[in-house]
């Protein structure tokens, strides 16, 4: 067993203490085991709120942009653009952005590192959503919500490949589960901000919509000076020949945990890990690790991006929308509804999340799905017979997103955790890029284009695909989800540079 208070790296005599990524240099450590077996502490709880509140910005953003697409068209308000333009081209170019970002985002971030690339991404943001309330032109407009998207799809392969590497895999599940969550904080805030600002009577027509985004900056700075706080990921590190880094991180935070319970930590258990320093690796070499050695995990993340994808961006960008145009709810009004949906999706990761530790990911992961499906049908069908209100449909969907709302968060923890260490950040940007365009352009232009037809019928239409591609999704999850529940990453997915134990006896004595 590996003392935790003496030096957990070892390296050949040649490359002890050195810093070099030249290949052939192999690291024995323990840093994943020590990780793992950390008490919860404040240490955890800073890494939390410096990245996990990244998530509230973009419900923030997604939410306020979606109730003031009409006060946006209306004339006086600064912007010649159309309520269809807001909810569909300005949405699109949203998430064309994010994909775009993730994918770019995502390879830095496995090259150049975690830390380096959830501080980038976040200035990203910033400065598109400062810049989006000085539009003065559609076509200005469209462009800065590409890069505001840009920056936002970044975060979530350098935030979730961070988080995961640094959460106890006990917990991993429920703490990734709620940070993802957390988005529908930030969409509760933007449905009231929304209502104040939508206010004639407070704030000018071109006056209103420019403070919203100003809202999302002020926030963004707050979180900025908290994440300077947020140590690189140690098991980046000493895949990168940084085995001295890696060791010094984690041995703050143990110093710091010991320090704050006022008692020894608990003995390392797992077992040490040998790794062959190597170079940047390409995207061929990614994706062959990605197709060839797991199809059947590949096919798992494609099936649950794409179900939650559709339909919680069809519903974030169109929801407003639908109470408009059916039930004639003021715009200014729409803000209480979504707000009450907003809470009910945050409530599900929060109260849920606990059994995908325990109970396990494949019953809870399914479940969720297939129950928000099964959920939604109901909706289709209640709202095809004209038995809703704006109340009465407003609670069906929250009852349909408090289960959606985990499933959707835990296709972020699955596909995090799922694939090897040095493909990590780049496989949650692919499968959130594809499950995002497949699911989430085509998304809100199908669903907005059903909902402003003013028909019934189609209208039930588009919550009847969402409701099969969410039932699917579980289906696939139940047939082949993996089961990964309290296990280290490193058993899940060996990292691509892992020497067995015999290779490793062969290096050493070279």
């Amino acid at each position: 067993m590996a003392d935790p208070a003496k030096s957990s790296t070892r390296r050949s005599e040649a490359a002890r203490g050195s810093r070099s990524t030249v290949p052939g240099d192999v690291v024995e450590t323990d840093v994943p085991a020590r990780l793992d077996r950390l008490p919860w502490s404040r240490w955890h709880w800073r890494i939390v709120i410096g990245l996990g509140t990244v998530w509230i910005l973009d419900g923030l953003e997604v939410t306020i942009v979606g109730n003031m697409a009409a006060r946006l068209a209306q004339h006086g308000s600064g912007i010649a653009v159309s309520t269809a333009q807001v909810t569909t081209v300005a949405a699109a170019m949203y998430v064309a952005g994010a994909c775009s970002g993730a994918l770019f985002f995502g390879w830095l971030t496995d090259r150049l590192g975690r830390k380096k690339l959830f501080m980038v991404t976040l200035a990203v943001y910033l400065a598109a959503t400062a810049v989006t309330a000085f539009s003065w032109t559609a076509w200005f407009f469209f462009l800065c919500r590409f890069f505001t998207g840009f920056g936002i799809g970044g975060e979530y392969a350098a935030i979730n490949s961070a988080i995961d590497e640094l959460i106890p895999a006990r917990v991993r599940g429920r703490i990734d589960l709620v940070i993802n969550g957390s988005f529908w904080i930030g969409a509760a805030i933007g449905a009231f901000a929304s209502i104040a600002l939508l206010n004639t009577s407070l704030f000018a027509t071109d006056v209103g919509w420019r403070l919203a985004f100003g809202l999302g900056v002020v926030l963004g700075l707050v979180i900025l000076l908290v994440r300077r706080h947020v140590p690189e990921s140690p098991r980046w590190l000493f895949t990168h020949g940084r085995a001295r880094e890696a060791e010094e991180v984690v041995a703050e935070a143990e110093a710091t945990v010991e320090r704050q319970s006022g008692e020894p930590l608990p003995p390392v258990t797992g077992k040490p890990i040998r790794i062959r320093e190597r170079g940047p690796l390409g995207f061929v070499t990614i994706a062959r690790t990605v197709v060839t050695r797991y199809p059947r995990r590949t096919v798992l993340g494609l099936a649950l991006f794409i179900g939650q994808a559709f339909l919680y961006n069809s519903v974030t960008f169109g929801y407003a929308v639908i109470l408009t145009t059916y039930f004639q709810v003021p715009e200014g009004d729409t803000g209480y509804y979504f707000a009450v949906i907003a809470v009910g999706n945050f409530l599900g990761p929060l109260l849920l999340g606990r059994f995908f530790d325990s109970v396990g990911r494949v019953p809870m992961i399914a479940g969720t799905y297939i129950g928000s499906g099964v959920l939604l049908f109901g909706t289709a069908a209640l709202f095809q017979s004209g038995s809703l209100s704006a109340a009465g449909l407003t609670a069906c969907w929250t009852a349909v997103l408090f289960l959606a709302s985990a499933g959707a968060s835990s296709a972020y923890l699955t596909v995090s955790e799922i694939f090897p260490l040095e493909t990590r950040a780049l496989c949650i940007a692919f499968f959130y890029a594809v499950g995002t365009a497949v699911g989430g352009i085509s998304g809100p232009l199908l669903f907005n284009g059903l909902v402003s037809s003013g028909e019934v019928s189609r209208t039930t239409l588009a919550f009847c695909i969402g409701a099969g591609l969410m039932t699917a999704a579980g289906l696939v999850e139940a047939a082949i989800g993996v089961r990964a529940e309290r296990r280290s990453l490193e058993d899940l997915a060996s990292p691509l540079s892992a020497v067995e134990p015999a290779e490793a006896e062969e290096v050493a004595g070279a």
